[in-house]
């Protein structure tokens, strides 16, 4: 990490046109980071709590599928 901060401090010192690119393009992936994780892990529940909830035959199918989904 102590490399990687001095190469983006020197290349932010080179390349000072493109300094304020550099922390907008990072502010997003790092905003982009934060956000995937809670809708992969989202995505699932949805189909795991409505077959929880209901008492049919039919809804073992939709339990299964969402623990092939959360495998993904």
């Amino acid at each position: 990490m102590i490399f990687f901060w001095y190469f983006i401090s020197c290349f932010g010192a080179v390349y000072k046109n493109t300094q304020t690119t550099l922390i907008k393009d990072t502010l997003i992936s790092f905003a982009l980071s934060m956000v995937y994780p809670f809708d992969l892990n989202l995505f699932p529940g949805f189909f795991r709590i409505p077959a929880l909830r209901a008492k049919d035959k039919n809804t073992k199918e939709l339990y299964i599928l969402s623990g092939y989904i959360a495998l993904i």
